[in-house]
């Protein structure tokens, strides 16, 4: 029986300001360092990994990988690299100041989903320092957005996890035999199951697999699926569900946005604030005036037939 090496993921002098945000299917990453002279350390861990340079670099990066692959030049802002589970990276890097994010993934997202069409295997798929826009404008936005609400979505960073998995076997991957390439609309039935789920738990957080499991399928079934459906993915379902609530409460209720924020599951006011503004066109505090402004006249009416 085969017995995969431990995780060790230590590079040394340690990074500074070192912030993590989990969820069922990754970990987000982001640290910085000082300027350092050598930098030196091994990874290797049991999921994929996609690491990024956000700022500043280095003069040298030298990188040697159990799975054959090897790098040295320069490491630059904006550079994106990827290992895949298992390999021993080990790196060292001379004259360093930089602030860097990574996503770790889990190997269940780039299991062949549902109908196990369009698969792809990232066997090799080894790189260090390229270009990619579309990669390093979502680890960009996922440190943004860190850095504003202190805390990131658990449903936004799955839904972007599943996409960054399904980016990189597609972009990346080698592809194997397609057996079938049918996605399947979600019966009435299992669309109510999971509208009912979603209302009943707002306010906690909520996840993908769960929705998934919930109706039998798997979670990349289900963002096609639902997509197919509604045209929508999961979080924009999920969103939607939230602000109509949130709606409801603002309509009725005289509690605070940060506290109606809390009560339907945002992780800050300001996400809330952003989310009702980009679904509804108009900021909570306006949505309420608004409604108060509606319901004054038929106050009125109703004080002068008594």
């Amino acid at each position: 029986m085969r017995t995969e090496p431990p995780y060790e993921r230590r590079v040394e002098p340690l990074a500074l300001g070192w912030r993590s945000h989990a969820w069922s299917t990754g970990v987000f990453d982001t640290a910085y360092r000082r300027y350092t002279q050598c930098v030196e350390g091994t990874i290797r861990t049991p999921q994929h990994l996609v690491m990024v340079t956000l700022k500043g670099g280095a003069e040298r990066l030298e990188v040697s990988s159990s799975c054959g692959h090897r790098y040295a030049g320069v490491d630059r802002p904006g550079a994106v690299s990827f290992v895949p589970p298992h390999c021993e990276r080990q790196l060292k890097l001379t004259g360093v100041a930089s602030e860097w994010a990574s996503i770790s993934l889990s190997p269940a997202l780039f299991d062949a989903d549902g109908d196990r069409s369009s698969s792809n295997s990232l066997d090799g798929a080894t790189f260090t320092n390229i270009d990619d826009p579309f990669i390093l404008g979502m680890v960009s936005e996922m440190a943004r957005l860190a850095h504003v609400d202190q805390a990131l979505d658990p449903i936004y960073c799955e839904t972007m996890s599943w996409a960054l998995a399904r980016y990189l076997t597609r972009r990346f991957g080698q592809p194997r035999d397609k057996i079938d390439a049918r996605v399947w609309k979600l019966a009435p039935w299992r669309m109510r199951r999971i509208a009912d789920y979603v209302d009943a738990h707002l306010a906690e957080p909520l996840r993908i697999a769960d929705l998934a499991k919930l109706v039998g399928v798997s979670p990349g079934h289900l963002h096609r699926a639902l997509h197919a459906t509604l045209g929508k993915t999961p979080l924009e379902f999920i969103n939607e569900r939230r602000i109509e609530r949130a709606k409801h409460y603002l309509h009725r209720h005289d509690a605070t946005i940060a506290a109606i924020a809390l009560k339907v599951g945002f992780v800050s006011p300001s996400h809330f604030t952003r989310t009702f503004r980009q679904i509804t066109g108009v900021n909570p505090s306006s949505f309420r005036a608004g409604s108060a402004a509606a319901r004054l006249p038929l106050q009125r009416r109703a004080e002068a037939s008594e």
